[in-house]
């Protein structure tokens, strides 16, 4: 076993003389701990937020979004398909349209998006788990249906047991109408609801999904669309599929994937997480300073152990060594006790669901989600920490010691 770390293990684990070093050496310990967990339990919970939160937009927003960059709409065209097709781990394809429009139910008008869906809308994304009341139904019987946001429904009082009373639906018409009507200047079209959906207010209080047919009819472009979406195969390959899609496409495409779409969400969902991690971090350097404590109170302590060790022929190299691990020995216990119960306690919360919100949440308890970057990160800086602290005393301290035993 090496020298110096031999001693600077007995020196932590035997009884001092002065009771006060053993005290102060495990409150190092036990903050260092207390804090290390502190950061794997708040950073796992904040992945875990983030990582609902990108399932939430699964619900409404493919893994990959094309639209064009010299034109609002886009026409069928098979070799775009066959263009798409062949970029290997695409899963599945949709065309939709998103436009503003008019709604109006009796008294009651409100300006909406419109997203029009085809079929394969319902493959790509869980939009019809989302869906509250009612059904995901958009055709049925030559008739059009809808479905609405929670805030979209409540704002215009719409009730999916109605299929008496239309919802209408108004779009300008495209290119120049001369009417002295000013009703000629909307496509209309009516539509019963079908169901409710629940999302997040961004989407609640905006969004109303009808039928692509629908949409083309009432914002007057048929066989035309404005958005492809797709879904990946293997989620890890997203940003392979991505370069490769935009390759093959050129530069006329504009293609994003979730995250990009929702760029500003997720990066102050990121931005949260670094923050914290720099308070935490900063709480861990404070306590950090019992560190310089003990390590003071040691080198004091065993004077005369330093002056046997140098009389023995040991120089100023390994008497720094010996307590420099001592240092390293209180920081990697401290942290490695943080990191074991960091770990234990999210475990518990993700199969006991020990903390829980209410039932109006989106989720039933507060969701973990332990990422391995974040454990090496964390064991990183808190022994650079305890590095950096465990250095002032053992350089000055030290060298007092061995310029008095040079006199």
């Amino acid at each position: 076993m090496n020298l110096s770390f031999f001693i600077a293990r007995r020196y932590l684990i035997s009884k001092k003389s002065n009771n006060a070093i053993n005290v102060i050496s495990w409150i190092s310990i036990v903050a260092i701990a207390i804090t290390t967990a502190a950061l794997i339990i708040v950073l796992s919970a904040m992945n875990g937020l983030t990582s609902v939160v990108a399932d939430l937009y699964h619900a409404i927003e493919p893994d990959l979004k094309i639209s064009s960059v010299n034109s609002k709409y886009m026409t069928f065209d098979e070799k775009l398909l066959s263009k798409i097709n062949s970029v290997k781990g695409i899963d599945a394809v949709s065309f939709s349209i998103e436009e503003n429009a008019l709604i109006k139910l009796d008294d009651r008008q409100a300006v909406v998006t419109i997203k029009g869906v085809d079929d394969a809308f319902r493959k790509l994304t869980h939009f019809d788990t989302v869906v509250v009341q009612g059904s995901y139904r958009f055709f049925y019987e030559n008739q059009y249906y809808g479905v609405f946001g929670r805030g979209v429904a409540n704002k215009m009082d719409i009730n999916i047991n109605d299929f008496v009373t239309p919802i209408s639906l108004y779009a300008p018409v495209r290119g120049k109408v001369e009417s002295i009507n000013p009703e000629d200047a909307f496509n209309k079209i009516s539509i019963s609801p079908s169901g409710i959906f629940s999302l997040n207010d961004d989407f609640d209080y905006k969004f109303v999904l009808i039928d692509l047919q629908a949409a083309q009819k009432l914002f007057d472009c048929p066989d035309a669309f404005s958005l492809v979406e797709l879904s990946v195969s293997n989620k890890n390959d997203l940003k392979t599929v991505q370069e490769k899609l935009q390759e093959v496409l050129g530069p006329e495409y504009l293609i994003k994937n979730r995250y990009q779409l929702n760029d500003v969400l997720f990066k102050t969902l990121e931005t949260e997480k670094l923050w914290t991690f720099l308070i935490l971090a900063f709480i861990l350097v404070i306590a950090t300073f019992n560190i310089i404590g003990a390590l003071t109170m040691l080198i004091i302590e065993k004077k005369k152990d330093i002056k046997t060790l140098y009389n023995l022929g040991a120089d100023q190299t390994l008497i720094r060594t010996i307590f420099m691990k001592e240092g390293f020995l209180i920081t990697s216990v401290g942290a490695i006790c943080g990191l074991v119960i960091g770990l234990i306690v999210c475990l518990l919360q993700q199969k006991y669901h020990l903390v829980t919100f209410d039932d109006m949440s989106v989720i039933p308890y507060y969701p973990i989600k332990m990422q391995l970057n974040d454990f090496i990160w964390i064991l990183g800086v808190v022994m650079a920490i305890g590095f950096v602290a465990a250095v002032y005393p053992v350089r000055v301290f030290t060298r007092n010691d061995l310029v008095h035993l040079n006199e």
